[in-house]
């Protein structure tokens, strides 16, 4: 196919008019952002596509008085390098991933460029153990894959139910949401976060995600209580839909830290850069997880890793993006009533002609400039100025380049330390629990033990490693999101350094172990960083669940341990189930091989049958008189005031 590059250049002036949404600052083509629009027929982009004369000459064809705009055609376009060749479109092409030979859209295996770009894949909703030789294990339980075409109004905003409020003195009934609300949700967190969408996008300041871990096969060192088991390529679609949505929440200057094994984090390396773009990439770090060495592999695996990225890296300050101050770190003290001081360079990066002065060691009467590529901090009439105030040292014995004498009293205010290394092993929290030297997996799991009395959770974070990410990321009253709440690591420390928080979690062990820790929280319990930080108990966070439609169903057929009770939930579906409109029901009761099949097949099968846009009740269903008859009043206006407008 010969392609005009007329037809190019227009289309380039189209993609042009919506910013830097499909071309970068330099004109360079975000082509996966381009065809993913195009394949969800994305109204206004084929709107002003449609409307053009020449691409309306090429790409459209009148067929029975209608206009067909030949879209299979135009995506072609977009895979010839030779028009879009750049820095963006080479490095999209070079990144394809390949298994036996063949790119990854062509394999099973290995998938980078999703075989499933169109679609959504949701969490399965509880774990399997997948031993029975009669289910597939390479295909999870319930990691679904729902094609694009399907899904209507999975993703709508959905309604909320049993809202209410906890702070010191309990647990309260509500009616409104404020912004300032801390805030936990009980629902699917896909689904959950597309009902954030609206009230929340642009606003989120640090994201932390300890996300299921992509194993090859299932390990007991996985602390996602689903069936994680997914095959890669499901893998990757599941982070991605999650990565996707998360980057429209998070604010301007927002960044967001992922933990991952070894096994998993080069592929989401790509797929995050992808999404947040490479340019937007912070670091790698390196983090030790576990303090004792284990002798059951080639290496005993150590550590974890923690992917940081930007949403914007240019509207960072890396000033601001540094660990909080330790006072431990200003050593020395001259007893001269300035109080303590640390060591710095007087030297600093950039080169400044007005800042490039000539200093002369009094002591050796040696003459200094500024490193090379490098410049003095101050102008030379402050340096006399600091000369003069014995702030200006020349080593410990006099005979060195100057270094500025850092004391605590004037730096303590602005709250912000030294860079953090891609090296993370120095955590730890001195505090009444037995820690070991590093704050690793174990000492999170002594804490929680210590909280509730027996091991409630299994590899939970420690709260120090929290700490670390929000001293980085945020400052106070900043909202910090973890959609993986687990057993509420990040939403106990957001709470301990007086930052908003919200956290999602779908399992039940929300209420036994989630919430009961944060009501301890704000008891005052001393563990974790209390200590470090001071912590005396107060706040308060609003609770609310997504209202269960389908998702009801769905539980009860997990729950089944056998085929009557089963058949029990069936029957029952029957009178209030909204099934896939391509089911035949009388076909599916009267198939003498599904009635042959193994238990957890035909499980599988009723959990196929149910539709999936319809887990939960949408809240533009609200004021239906059987949804409204099933709503509270006090939960019926909690909806009316998060999805209506505010200050």
């Amino acid at each position: 196919m010969e392609i005009e590059p007329k037809i190019m250049s227009q289309v380039k002036s189209i993609l042009g008019e919506f910013g830097n949404k499909y071309l970068t600052s330099k004109g360079s083509l975000k082509r996966n952002n381009v065809i993913n629009d195009l394949d969800k027929f994305d109204r206004e982009l084929m709107t002003k596509l449609f409307k053009d004369p020449l691409i309306h000459k090429n790409y459209v064809e009148k067929i029975a008085d209608n206009e067909v705009f030949k879209l299979n055609q135009f995506i072609e376009m977009f895979e010839y390098k030779e028009f879009w060749e750049d820095s963006y479109t080479k490095y999209t092409n070079k990144i394809g991933l390949t298994a036996n030979g063949k790119f990854v859209d062509e394999s099973a295996d290995v998938v980078l460029d999703f075989p499933f770009k169109d679609t959504v894949l949701k969490a399965g909703m509880t774990k399997e153990d997948l031993d029975n030789k009669d289910v597939p294990a390479n295909e999870p339980f319930l990691n679904e894959t729902i094609a694009q075409p399907e899904i209507d109004e999975l993703l709508e905003p959905k309604i909320f139910v049993n809202t209410k409020k906890y702070d010191q003195s309990g647990e309260h009934k509500i009616s409104s949401y404020s912004g300032q609300d801390n805030l936990i949700i009980k629902g699917n967190n896909l689904i959950a976060l597309y009902s954030l969408k609206e009230f929340y996008t642009g606003t989120i300041k640090s994201v932390f995600l300890d996300p299921p871990y992509y194993f090859e096969i299932n390990k007991p060192s996985d602390t996602f209580s689903y069936n994680s088991n997914f095959k890669l390529s499901s893998w990757l679609v599941f982070m991605k839909n999650r990565l996707e949505i998360t980057r429209e929440l998070l604010s301007e200057k927002g960044t967001i830290f992922i933990t991952m094994s070894d096994e998993g984090v080069h592929y989401l390396k790509v797929l995050a850069d992808s999404i947040f773009g490479f340019n937007n990439f912070i670091a790698d770090v390196t983090w030790e997880s576990r303090a004792s060495v284990s002798s059951d592999g080639f290496i005993s695996l150590n550590s974890n890793h923690i992917l940081i990225y930007a949403k914007d890296l240019n509207q960072i300050n890396k000033n601001d993006f540094r660990l909080s101050l330790d006072k431990e770190s200003f050593k020395f003290n001259d007893n001269d009533g300035l109080g303590p001081y640390r060591i710095e360079p007087f030297d600093a990066p950039n080169v400044r002609k007005n800042l490039e002065y000539a200093i002369v060691n009094p002591n050796t009467n040696k003459t200094y400039f500024p490193p090379k590529g490098r410049c003095w901090r101050t102008t030379e009439k402050e340096f006399k100025k600091l000369l003069k105030s014995g702030r200006i040292k020349f080593g410990s014995k006099g005979k060195t380049r100057p270094q500025l004498k850092a004391y605590y009293e004037d730096i303590k205010d602005a709250g912000k330390g030294k860079a953090s290394s891609t090296i993370w092993h120095d955590i730890s929290v001195n505090n009444s629990i037995s820690w070991l030297n590093t704050n690793t997996n174990t000492s999170a799991t002594k804490h929680l033990r210590q909280i509730f009395g027996s091991d409630v959770f299994t590899n939970p974070k420690p709260e120090d490693l929290i700490k670390r990410v929000l001293e980085l990321s945020t400052d106070k009253n900043d909202i910090v999101l973890d959609f993986f709440m687990g057993s509420a690591t990040t939403q106990a420390v957001a709470m301990k350094m007086h930052r908003r928080f919200i956290g999602i979690e779908q399992m039940d062990y929300i209420n036994t172990v989630s919430v009961p820790r944060l009501q301890k929280v704000m008891d005052g319990e001393q563990g974790g960083i209390s200590k470090d930080v001071n912590w005396q108990g107060g706040g308060s966070f609003v609770y609310a669940e997504l209202m269960e439609k389908n998702q009801g169903y769905l539980k009860d057929l997990l729950a089944a341990k056998d085929i009557n009770e089963l058949d029990a939930v069936y029957k029952r579906m029957k009178v209030g189930a909204d099934f896939d409109f391509r089911v035949d029901l009388d076909k599916y009761e009267n198939d003498a091989e599904r009635k042959a099949l193994p238990f957890e097949e035909q499980k599988r099968l009723l959990v196929k049958l149910l539709d999936k846009n319809q887990l939960y009740y949408n809240f533009n269903n609200i004021d239906d008189a059987d949804v409204r008859d099933l709503i509270s009043d006090k939960d019926y206006q909690f909806n009316q005031s998060f999805y209506g407008k505010r200050d």
